[in-house]
């Protein structure tokens, strides 16, 4: 390990890791762009990482950086680069593949080399450049698996058959049929009623909201504010439920609700999904509800209110931000929900929208409408999601909130 910690070794080994990484992001990338035949060459990678990596040890500059991308741009055509072109690629196509590699290389290992020397390094200078080449790792890791399912989703959506049947890993697009690329979800919503499937989406993801919220917020408010027996036993026990796999309560659930007549209905699904989010919504709240000063509810009592009108008119109107993020939260939950809908519903005309996208996933419907319904599914609840993602993020960690 000592060894490691002088610069002529720990910035080409850097290097080195980082062109691999690099180029198998690259080739993905373009080869699902452009549908042409890449690949990287782990070999010469490993040998281009680490050459660059010493060059930005001893000259940390931006025109290094700027000769590298000129470079990994004409390695392709002779065929040692590491980036392997297949036959019939564009010389321009070659030439921008291996650009990019040569910027994505280039220019953030010059930031992980950033301060160390050629000689030895102290322990700060070489866990920083170890942190700094882990945290990029970690940034194009996730994204990449985040993305690169999402974007063949899409991709796939506006693929005719046609196209899927001749090549199914080609995920470029014709964008010569212009408007024709959606003829997919004009589809989805003439010929399966996908607006049907939306709008009883919504309604019952708003419907266990309000539901969730009516038996939530008092059951918070009593176990934050009240003195009971049982009272701590209670509130660490909110979410025990979910020890128990939803999974193995499908059975029963399925068997009372058909003796009960509740299967196939609207209503059924408005009694079972509230038990899903109720525990997760008590423990939020009352995590919230502690952390309120107790004197303002108190000078409201003392002024002649109620327990019920205190709530009403002091601690829901401070506890708004966290109501907010709860009733996201809950929203999410029922909208992404398949098992209770997919176990329950038959009728299409009662489908939520989770279990219409499973009705497409049949060897007699083409491959595109189930990616088209699964992106109507997703892009929704995923822009809802991050245009109010700090309201959700403050609801979660209000639970944590010690009175």
């Amino acid at each position: 390990m000592k060894y490691l910690r002088f610069g002529y070794v720990a910035a080409p080994l850097i290097g080195a890791l980082w062109a691999v990484v690099m180029a198998v992001v690259v080739t993905v990338a373009m080869s699902f762009a452009t549908g042409e035949p890449l690949k990287p060459s782990v070999t010469m990678s490993l040998i281009s990482g680490a050459i660059v990596g010493w060059v930005l040890l001893r000259f940390p500059r931006a025109l290094a950086v700027g000769g590298m991308v000129v470079l990994f741009a004409a390695l392709p055509f002779i065929d040692v680069g590491p980036v392997i072109v297949g036959e019939g690629v564009s010389s321009l196509l070659t030439a921008l593949v291996g650009a990019l590699f040569g910027a994505c290389l280039a220019y953030p290992l010059q930031r992980m080399l950033a301060g160390l020397s050629v000689g030895a390094l102290t322990r700060h200078e070489f866990e920083e450049s170890v942190i700094r080449f882990l945290t990029g790792f970690g940034y194009t890791f996730f994204t990449a698996i985040v993305l690169i399912p999402f974007y063949v989703m899409v991709m796939t959506s506006m693929k005719s058959q046609q196209a899927l049947l001749q090549n199914p890993l080609d995920f470029s697009l014709d964008l010569e049929k212009g408007l024709g690329l959606f003829r997919s979800y004009v589809e989805l919503f003439r010929d399966f009623n996908f607006d049907r499937f939306i709008m009883v989406s919504l309604f019952v993801s708003v419907a266990t909201v309000l539901i969730t919220l009516a038996f939530s917020v008092p059951g918070a408010y009593a176990v934050a504010r009240l003195r009971f027996q049982g009272q701590k036993a209670f509130s660490r026990s909110i979410l025990l439920i979910y020890m128990v796999p939803l999974i193995v309560l499908a059975l029963p659930i399925y068997i009372v609700f058909s003796m009960l007549g509740l299967r196939n209905s609207i209503f059924g699904l408005l009694l079972i999904y509230p038990v899903t989010t109720i525990p997760v919504a008590l423990y939020m709240l009352q995590g919230y509800f502690r952390g309120l000063p107790s004197e303002v509810e108190e000078a409201g009592l003392m002024d002649g209110l109620s327990r019920l009108q205190v709530i009403w008119k002091i601690t829901l109107p401070l506890s708004l931000p966290a109501l907010a993020s709860v009733s996201l939260y809950v929203f999410m939950i029922a909208w992404n929900e398949f098992l209770l809908a997919f176990m329950l519903l038959d009728d299409p005309s009662k489908f939520t929208l989770t279990r219409g996208v499973a009705m497409l996933n049949s060897s007699e419907i083409p491959r595109q409408h189930l990616m088209a319904g699964a992106v109507i599914a997703t892009v929704p609840i995923m822009a809802l999601f991050l245009g109010l993602e700090r309201f959700i993020a403050k609801g979660l960690t209000a639970g944590s909130v010690k009175g």
